[in-house]
């Protein structure tokens, strides 16, 4: 028992702009308030999180999001970012690259 509570790990908080994003717990708080996710809005939103400010192309973030088995149109990225820009708000921002895919600034 000893070694299982000695092993417990921090919760893993990823933190960009007003945007908190609590991985263990699975949830997300837009200045200091918890905003519902789904889970691929969630799974889109941390992924963007882990790497802020670089610029991923439609095909990595389905890939990072979805998985490389998964089988079906690119402009479902589009559909999500866009409601994950609704629930961020001004929070922090999600950017289109053009002829890219998005980047999520870290400021």
């Amino acid at each position: 028992m000893r070694r299982a509570e000695g092993a417990a790990a921090a919760p893993e908080i990823v933190q960009v702009g007003g945007v908190s994003i609590d991985i263990g717990r699975r949830e997300v708080r837009v200045h200091d308030e918890p905003v519902a996710f789904t889970t691929k809005e969630f799974d889109l939103l941390r992924f963007l999180g882990e790497r802020p400010g670089l610029a991923l192309s439609r095909q990595q973030i389905l890939d990072g999001v979805w998985g490389y088995d998964w089988y079906g149109d690119a402009r479902t990225v589009d559909v999500h970012i866009a409601q994950v820009r609704k629930k961020v708000d001004t929070a922090v921002k999600i950017e289109t690259v053009r002829s890219v895919g998005y980047r999520l600034d870290p400021k």
